[in-house]
């Protein structure tokens, strides 16, 4: 998969949304990357850092989808609160932890992350969440 896969903090949902269109907003704090399925990245990651079961997570509607266009090709969605929180609070430890674990789950589905990216795109979102919850802001993503 090629795809550019932007991380972003902002007020709120409708603010978020129109970065769809409008590209990212005055936006305080990004993160880009690519090369990773970002619903699936974000799904994993609350798996791990919670302990909740990826079905129940599919089956809560998440991630929440705040805008699309070209069936889906282009999205916005928000990071869980669920997930914000404990990518807020992660220690480094914790966080090779779950990039290590990340890692190995990828490479088992069939769309492998290395060790190092893993741990690179998880710290820089977990610094994007930090910098949310010191704000009141939320976390986003923009994906296509």
């Amino acid at each position: 998969m090629s795809t550019v896969v932007d991380f972003f903090t902002a007020p709120d949902d409708t603010t978020a949304a129109r970065a769809l269109r409008t590209g990212l907003p005055a936006v305080q704090d990004a993160f880009s990357c690519g090369n990773l399925d970002p619903e699936e990245a974000v799904l994993g990651w609350q798996a791990l850092l919670t302990g909740e079961a990826w079905e129940d997570l599919v089956e809560a509607g998440e991630p929440r989808e705040l805008a699309e266009e070209h069936d889906g090709e282009h999205r916005v969605f928000a990071v869980s609160g669920a997930l914000v929180a404990p990518l807020a609070s992660a220690e480094p430890p914790r966080l090779r932890d779950a990039a290590s674990a990340w890692s190995r789950s990828s490479a088992e589905d069939g769309t492998p992350v290395d060790e190092g990216t893993a741990l690179r795109v998880l710290g820089g979102v977990a610094a994007l969440a930090r910098a949310a919850v010191e704000r009141g802001d939320g976390l986003y993503c923009r994906a296509g």
